[in-house]
């Protein structure tokens, strides 16, 4: 069970993600794709590199405040070529009101070539305002 994220995330735990950077509005993530995480072209399978984009980019927002939680609202993806060997993603928040963040991040083969790009928008949520029991917390 990882917490490096500053929750525990069953998904991301599943996938395997290691935290290597989370501070000042940045945030930088490996993950090593099993067999099972590639696709028929034996690349990484896209919704992994856009789960792993997800994370970076909602850590990038929370590195300011780590008290509070975010949830995605949007986020676009583009990709590049395809995604083979350890692979990097590096986050950054551009802007930040009292509720929501505005991020990028770009996904990096083991080669250091740049794989797939990202943007998405999050909205601050109070991790202590969530129900516990139903793990639900409102977008609206």
């Amino acid at each position: 069970m990882q917490e490096s994220f500053g929750a525990y995330i069953p998904f991301v735990d599943h996938l395997g993600f290691e935290m290597v950077f989370f501070d000042d509005g940045l945030s930088e993530l490996r993950y090593t794709p099993e067999p099972e995480h590639l696709n028929s072209f034996n690349v990484t399978h896209g919704g992994a590199v856009m789960t792993l984009l997800d994370v970076t980019l909602a850590s990038a927002a929370r590195s300011v405040d780590r008290g509070m939680g975010v949830v995605t609202i949007e986020m676009k993806t583009s990709f590049m070529q395809p995604a083979r060997g350890t692979l990097t993603a590096k986050g950054r928040l551009i802007h930040r009101t009292r509720g929501m963040a505005f991020t990028e991040g770009t996904l990096y083969d083991a080669e250091g070539n740049a794989c797939a790009h990202a943007t998405g928008t999050f909205k601050y949520v109070d991790r202590d305002a969530a129900p516990a029991e139903l793990h639900e917390v409102s977008t609206d």
